[in-house]
């Protein structure tokens, strides 16, 4: 095998361990993630798992930043999306791909951060720092949304557009925990147009 081959397979091998372990992470969270069922999902013996990641902590930062770029993206598509003349409607339609998503998986599977918020208290030194700033990114996208809405006259010009975009990842994250709950999107639903009907003019 050429070292071009044997180095794409490790990328290979690295990219589907993450895929399986964020799999199960936004289903259980980080503690109950089980890095045996990870492992033979993916058909990568134990003692190769270390060949790619130094610990369970490493691999949970590997999932984390996976997740956040990914999730990122799916921000930057909706909230800056120039197809959709209103801010607003960008918003709303960054929720429907969401409520999607987790229809897609019978709204068993969760936000990432949301899930390992709960545990913050249990888990490694430094996540709970990590998932903050990842917290404050995601706000920075939508506050920028929001104050295209001012400009375009959606949104009063009094509105706090930072804090209103805190409040929404307050309480979008309650919402999707609620969802996964109940398995039913009416938590989402309820907070997105309530959130909309308060702050369009």
């Amino acid at each position: 095998m050429s070292t071009q081959s044997f180095s794409k397979k490790g990328n290979d091998t690295k990219a589907a361990l993450i895929r399986s372990g964020m799999a199960l992470m936004t289903t259980y969270g980080y503690l109950s993630s089980n890095l045996e069922s990870i492992l033979k999902q993916v058909g990568v013996p134990k003692g190769s798992f270390y060949y790619y990641f130094k610990s369970k902590e490493d691999f949970g930062r590997a999932i984390i930043a996976s997740y956040d770029s990914f999730f990122s993206h799916k921000l930057d598509k909706h909230l800056t999306d120039s197809l959709i003349s209103s801010p607003l409607a960008r918003i709303k339609a960054f929720y429907e791909d969401a409520k999607q998503g987790m229809a897609k998986y019978d709204f068993n599977r969760g936000c990432l951060i949301g899930e390992l918020i709960q545990e913050e208290s249990l888990l490694p030194e430094g996540y709970a720092q990590l998932l903050e700033q990842i917290l404050q990114n995601w706000q920075a996208k939508l506050e920028h949304c929001l104050l295209q809405a001012q400009q375009c006259g959606e949104l009063s010009s009094a509105v706090n557009c930072k804090a209103l975009a805190e409040f929404f990842w307050i309480g979008w994250e309650g919402a999707v925990t609620r969802s996964k709950l109940i398995k039913k999107s009416a938590p989402l639903d309820l907070f997105i147009q309530l959130f909309l009907d308060k702050i369009i003019q």
